[in-house]
């Protein structure tokens, strides 16, 4: 059996470092339009239990 070498030229490394780096800037861009909107300045307001639709539901489905 012969068996393939396989030879990364200058031109495959740039290329591949060129995908590293877009995949890099698009799961970074991504991850900032996820985050929830903050109601104000202050992190008190914002921290702590936040009861929301889907956490209804579960409390719904749970009740005996």
């Amino acid at each position: 059996m012969s068996q393939k070498k396989t030879i990364l030229s200058r031109r495959n490394f740039l290329l591949t470092v060129g995908a590293g780096g877009v995949a890099t800037a698009a799961a970074v861009a991504t991850n900032k339009t996820q985050q929830p909107p903050t109601a104000g300045k202050d992190k008190r307001a914002t921290a702590g239990y936040n009861e929301s639709a889907h956490i209804r539901n579960y409390y719904r489905t749970t009740k005996v």
